[in-house]
C-alpha cells in the first residue's frame, strides 16, 4: 500500500513573470521614481536586469528563463527592501547610469542623474569652439560622474573634481578608479573655489544643491535618503549658484565656459542676476534646467554693475 502523492515543485518563475509581479508590486505601494526611471515598469526592469545579469537590451528575448535559488531569492529581499524602506534602487544595487556609463552610489552622495551629462559626448558644441579643452572643473562633484564623462568627453584634458563632503570624495574615487582616470581626474575637497587657489579652466561644470526650502519640505521618502548637503539650495535654491555665478569668471580662461543646472529655478536666478545673459539650452527637462555663460558675459555684466 503507497501512500499519498506529494504534489511536484512548483517550476520556479519565469524572468517575464518576475518582471510583470514586481511592476505590478512598485505600482501598488505608490513609489516614488526619479533615481534612474521614471515608473514601476521600468524600475522592475532595472532591479531584474542587475540582479540577473541581464543586458537591458537582451531582456526582451530573456523572458522565459527560469529564476530560481539565489537569484530569485535576492530579488525577493530587495524588492521588499525598496517596498518596505522607500529606499531608492540605486542604493539597493549600488548602481546607477548616467549616459550609458555605470557608476558605483551609495548613500553618501545623490544618485547621478543631472542633465549636463547630455551634453558632453557633443562636446558642448557650439559653446565651446574655441581653443581645445585643456582644463576642465566639476563643482560639487558627488560620485564623481560628470568629472569622469568630462574626462570621457576630452581625452586631452586634465579634470579637476571637488567636493567639501570627504564620503563624496571617497566615493568619486572608487569611480575614478573603476574608469582607470586617476592619472587625468584630481579630487579635491573645497568648498567650491576655496581651496584651488588661481587655478584657471576652459570647462567649469557644476550640478550644485538647488532645491528650494519648500519643496525640500515636500520630498518624497525616496529622496530623504539623499544626502540633505548635495539637495538643499536654501529658500530660493540659489545659495550655492550664486556663489559659484560671482566667483566663477576669476577660475576661467578667457575662452572659458560655465555650465551651471539650477532645476526648476531659471527665473529665480535671471532676476538674481538681472545684468547677466543668460543661455538656456535644450535638455531632456526642457529649456530651463541647464545655462551656459561665457567667461565674456561674466566679465561684462560685472563691468556695467
Amino acid at each position: 500500500m503507497t501512500g499519498p502523492r506529494r504534489p511536484a515543485p512548483a517550476a520556479p518563475r519565469t524572468v517575464g513573470e518576475w518582471w510583470n509581479d514586481l511592476a505590478r508590486r512598485f505600482g501598488a505601494a505608490r513609489l516614488a521614481f526619479g533615481h534612474g526611471t521614471h515608473n514601476a515598469r521600468d524600475e522592475a526592469a532595472w532591479l531584474v536586469c542587475s540582479v540577473l545579469g541581464i543586458g537591458f537590451d537582451a531582456l526582451a528575448g530573456a523572458l522565459a528563463r527560469p529564476v530560481g535559488g539565489a537569484g530569485a531569492r535576492r530579488l525577493a529581499r530587495l524588492a521588499r527592501r525598496r517596498v518596505e524602506t522607500r529606499t531608492p534602487l540605486a542604493y539597493l544595487l549600488h548602481e546607477a547610469w548616467l549616459q550609458d556609463h555605470r557608476f558605483y552610489v551609495d548613500s553618501r552622495v545623490i544618485v547621478p542623474r543631472s542633465h549636463i551629462a547630455e551634453l558632453l559626448p557633443d562636446g558642448l558644441a557650439p559653446w565651446l569652439a574655441g581653443p581645445p579643452v585643456r582644463r576642465v572643473l566639476d563643482l560639487c562633484t558627488g560620485s564623481g560622474c560628470l568629472a569622469i564623462l568630462a574626462a570621457l568627453a576630452y581625452p586631452r584634458a586634465r579634470v579637476d573634481a571637488s567636493d567639501v563632503a570627504p564620503g563624496a570624495l571617497a566615493v568619486a574615487r572608487r569611480n575614478v578608479d573603476g574608469y582607470r582616470l586617476a592619472s587625468r581626474v584630481r579630487l579635491v575637497r573645497s568648498d567650491l573655489f576655496a581651496t584651488l587657489g588661481a587655478a584657471r579652466y576652459d570647462l567649469i561644470l557644476s550640478n550644485p544643491p538647488y532645491v528650494t526650502r519648500a519643496s525640500m519640505r515636500a520630498l518624497p521618502p525616496e529622496y530623504r535618503h539623499e544626502p540633505r548637503l548635495a539637495l538643499a539650495g536654501g529658500r530660493d535654491g540659489l545659495d550655492v549658484v550664486r556663489r559659484i555665478v560671482d566667483r566663477a569668471a576669476a577660475h576661467l580662461h578667457e575662452h572659458g565656459l560655465l555650465v551651471v543646472e539650477v532645476g526648476a529655478g531659471r527665473i529665480a536666478l535671471e532676476r538674481a542676476f538681472p545684468r547677466l545673459v543668460f543661455t538656456w539650452v535644450r535638455t531632456a527637462a526642457g529649456g530651463e534646467a541647464v545655462c551656459v555663460i561665457p567667461r565674456t558675459e561674466l566679465e561684462r555684466a560685472k563691468a556695467v554693475r
